[in-house]
C-alpha cells in the first residue's frame, strides 16, 4: 500500500476501461486522483466512489488542459503524475489508408495523438515546479506492427510512441519521466465493439469473433484493465525512477508473432 502516497495524478479517459482501473488503483495506493472524461455521469459516480475529483474534459481543448493543470496545482500544490488514457479506435476493420475518410483520420489523431501532446505540454511546467514527475502515455501494441485495416488508429498510436521519446528526452534533466504503455487485447468496451463489428462483417457469433482475436495471443486469453493499471502504477511510482522513454508492452505475447 501507499506506492504513490501523496502524489497528485490526472487520468484522462478515466471513466471507463483502463482509465477506470487506473484511477481506482492509484487512489487505493494513496494518490490524489483527478479523473477527466467526456462521460460526466459515469466519471462523477466513479470519483464519488473512490474519493477522487472529476472534471469534464475534451482532451483536444488546449485551454481546458491549462485550466485543469492549474486547478490541480492550486488545490493540491503540485502535479506529479499524468496518465494519458483517453482514446478512440475509429474504424478498425475497414479503415485502410485507401478507405478511411479524412474526417475520421483527423478525429482519431486529434484525440489519440493531439490530446496526448496537449497533456504532455500542459503537465511538464507543473512537474518541473514539483521537482519532477511521471507521464504515462497509453499507446497500443499496434504501434509496432502493420495495421492494414486501421491506418488512422495505428498511425496515431505510433505517433504517441515517438512523442513519448521526445518528451522523455526533453524532460530528463528535470526528472520528468515519460514512458509509453502498449496494451494488446484488453477486455474493454473498445474491444467488445471491435468483436461485435467483426462478428457482423464475418457473419459469425460474438464468441467466435472473440476466439479469432485470442488465437493471435500466445497466452491464449484476453488481458484485463487491472493488468494494465498495475503496470501504470509501477511507472507512476518512484519504483521506476530510472525508467524513461521506454515502451512497455502488455499483450500476452501478441507482439512475439
Amino acid at each position: 500500500m501507499g506506492r504513490v502516497d501523496g502524489k497528485v495524478a490526472i487520468i484522462t479517459g478515466g471513466a471507463g476501461g483502463i482509465g477506470d482501473a487506473t484511477a481506482r488503483l492509484l487512489a487505493e495506493q494513496g494518490a490524489k486522483v483527478i479523473i477527466t472524461d467526456l462521460n460526466q455521469d459515469t466519471g462523477e459516480a466513479l470519483a464519488a466512489e473512490i474519493g477522487a475529483e472529476f472534471v469534464a474534459q475534451d482532451v483536444t481543448d488546449q485551454n481546458l488542459w491549462k485550466d485543469i493543470v492549474a486547478g490541480a496545482e492550486a488545490k493540491h500544490g503540485a502535479l506529479h503524475i499524468l496518465v494519458n488514457a483517453a482514446g478512440i479506435e475509429g474504424d478498425m476493420l475497414n479503415g485502410a489508408a485507401e478507405n478511411v475518410s479524412y474526417d475520421d483520420w483527423k478525429r482519431v489523431h486529434a484525440i489519440n495523438l493531439d490530446g496526448t501532446f496537449l497533456g504532455c505540454q500542459a503537465a511538464m511546467p507543473a512537474m518541473r515546479r514539483a521537482g519532477g514527475g511521471s507521464i504515462i502515455n497509453i499507446s497500443s501494441i499496434i504501434a509496432f506492427m502493420a495495421s492494414p485495416n486501421s491506418a488512422a488508429y495505428g498511425s496515431s498510436k505510433a505517433g504517441v510512441r515517438h512523442l513519448t521519446m521526445s518528451v522523455a528526452h526533453q524532460g530528463a534533466e528535470d526528472k520528468i519521466r515519460c514512458n509509453s504503455v502498449h496494451p494488446g487485447l484488453i477486455d474493454t468496451r473498445m474491444l467488445k465493439d471491435i468483436h461485435s463489428e467483426t462478428a457482423r462483417k464475418r457473419n459469425v457469433s460474438f464468441e467466435e469473433a472473440r476466439e479469432i482475436s485470442m488465437a493471435r495471443v500466445p497466452m491464449g486469453e484476453l488481458g484485463l484493465p487491472i493488468d494494465v493499471a498495475y503496470l501504470i502504477l509501477y511507472l507512476a511510482s518512484d519504483e521506476s525512477r530510472y525508467a524513461t522513454g521506454a515502451p512497455f508492452s502488455i499483450d500476452g505475447g501478441w507482439n512475439l508473432n
